[in-house]
């Protein structure tokens, strides 16, 4: 922050030494004593460090929430996108806004808060879900006591408050384990995907790595000096916990890259939504049934300045999107790409038993794995067979 924008020590009518801070008035006692220059220095020091002062009785749950989102803009992102968080945070605060936004924070109670939760049970959406809206709240209640925003007896309370538990809430429907897709199912689908799409599902099926990790592969991640290849996600889900994250990718998945490898730059990301946007237009040209001499001329109807423009990079939202609308087309069942995982996984168990999947998933525990790797009924039911 500009220096010459820092609020001034100034001289009340009153004798008072006073500062304004973002509208706001904060007397400091005596004007040049050094008790109220003691003070200014420290409301600086926080309005400098947080863009405010701590000790608002006054603020309101909305001012909380305006604060508290450009905190999660600039948090919530990976590869310099914002991650799907960004809008699971955007409706829980909502829902929030909408019952208590005119509260001051230092009334909100836990029986506030359990208000909150049942409009997201009557919303309809399923106990896990619901647990992990309440605790997004509480989340920017935590953030708020650490800016000094938040009395943390509020918090605290809010703490009392526990998670719904499996079994005991009537009512609350429970969320539907995701389960392995069938491979025929992925196969049938492929045709109707976009080329670039059709790859990432290869790439991610064959490698068994999370979605956001197939759509930011790179060639400056990826260590091609042996037989194997290496690639090592520039940010991955548990990196703030110091863990690293490591694809190994064999050679038939490696067949898939080498086209992409040859025409990108080290630093740029292999599967981009631009460049599968030009193989469409490229495809529509080729397909093209109007004669060249009659309808538009290539590239003549586009908008000047379209509101929504073709990425670098995949999110796993448009990724997901693409995949759902290939599904529809195929008329097959709909799937996500958080299911080629489980399907990786289980597969690997198969072949290989639960340690060489726990690795390729890059879990650091085998319970973890177990979530994602079915186990093979075909063994249990040949094994019943014999036994009788």
């Amino acid at each position: 922050m500009n220096r010459r924008n820092v609020p001034k020590y100034c001289r009340h009518s009153s004798g008072q030494a006073r500062v304004c801070i973002n509208g706001k008035f904060y007397y400091l006692g005596k004007f040049g004593s050094a008790e109220s220059n003691r003070k200014y220095e420290r409301l600086i020091a926080q309005y400098l460090a947080t863009g405010h002062v701590g000790g608002d009785n006054d603020l309101t749950v909305t001012e909380l929430i305006s604060r508290y989102w450009q905190h999660v803009k600039g948090y919530y992102r990976k590869a310099g996108e914002p991650t799907s968080e960004v809008e699971r945070m955007k409706v829980a605060l909502r829902y929030l806004r909408r019952l208590y936004g005119t509260v001051p924070v230092s009334d909100f109670t836990p029986l506030d808060l359990k208000a909150v939760r049942q409009s997201f049970i009557d919303s309809g959406i399923c106990r896990s879900s619901v647990n992990k809206q309440v605790d997004r709240i509480r989340r920017m209640f935590r953030w708020g006591v650490s800016e000094g925003m938040v009395p943390p007896n509020v918090l605290h309370g809010l703490k009392a408050v526990e998670a719904l538990r499996k079994g005991r809430c009537p009512g609350v429907p429970e969320p539907a384990p995701v389960t392995p897709i069938d491979e025929t199912i992925v196969e049938a689908t492929i045709p109707h995907m976009p080329p670039v799409v059709r790859d990432i599902v290869r790439f991610q099926l064959a490698t068994g790595c999370r979605p956001g990790e197939a759509c930011q592969l790179r060639a400056a991640d990826i260590d091609r000096s042996g037989p194997v290849w290496l690639y090592r996600p520039e940010s991955h889900k548990t990196q703030h916990l110091g863990r690293e994250r490591i694809v190994p990718i064999g050679p038939k998945t490696q067949e898939i890259l080498i086209s992409y490898l040859a025409e990108r730059e080290e630093e740029e990301y292999l599967f981009s939504p631009k460049s599968s946007e030009q193989l469409r237009r490229i495809d529509a040209r080729r397909n093209r049934k109007t004669p060249l001499s009659c309808g538009n001329r290539a590239g003549t109807n586009r908008k000047k300045k379209p509101k929504r423009k073709a990425g670098d990079c995949y999110s796993t939202a448009t990724y997901q999107r693409a995949i759902e609308r290939a599904c529809e087309n195929a008329k097959v069942e709909r799937w996500t790409p958080g299911r080629l995982r489980h399907t990786a996984a289980t597969k690997i168990r198969s072949l290989y038993g639960l340690e060489a999947a726990q690795v390729m998933l890059g879990h650091s525990t085998a319970d973890t794995t177990q979530i994602y790797a079915e186990r093979d009924l075909a063994k249990a039911v040949e094994v019943a067979a014999q036994i009788g």
